[in-house]
């Protein structure tokens, strides 16, 4: 079981990183460098891409391989509404906003810049919020309120 100690770290830090990526990236664009651009929001999409791997890999061994089901948040008072919130918002986001980074990266990697910017400029800042709030998550869940 001490193998799944490290998922909830990487994680987070895979979630850190694409929101810097994110951020570099809408920087770049700002400075029109393309080119720099294009290379932060495939970095973004490919940490993106390995935080979903590692989640799911996590909550399937701790789920199925060790029959321990969720993790329990124990926070108390009103901190507990907030972390259900963020988390409830956090969750939807990220699947609703999964298909249209597909479709974003598709059409700037086929250059089809119109689309791409007119798509971007809505799923740019769900998908930083998506990014940040994982984080958040995971500062209540395993560092300000773990469990014991």
């Amino acid at each position: 079981m001490d193998v799944l100690q490290i998922f909830p770290h990487l994680n987070a830090a895979l979630n850190a990183l694409s929101s810097v990526f994110l951020l570099s990236g809408f920087a770049m664009i700002m400075r029109t460098r393309v080119a720099k651009h294009r290379w932060c929001m495939i970095a973004a999409s490919i940490v993106s891409a390995l935080f979903l791997v590692s989640y799911l890999t996590y909550h399937s061994l701790r789920t199925y391989y060790f029959g321990l089901g969720p993790t329990k948040f124990t926070g108390e008072g009103l901190v507990r509404p907030i972390y259900f919130t963020i988390l409830t918002s956090h969750t939807i986001l990220a699947v609703a906003v999964f298909p249209f980074v597909l479709l974003t990266l598709w059409r700037g990697l086929k250059g089809n810049f119109d689309a791409h910017k007119r798509v971007a400029r809505l799923v740019f800042p769900i998908w930083l919020y998506v990014s940040v709030t994982g984080v958040i998550v995971y500062l209540l869940l395993y560092q300000i309120y773990p469990g014991r």
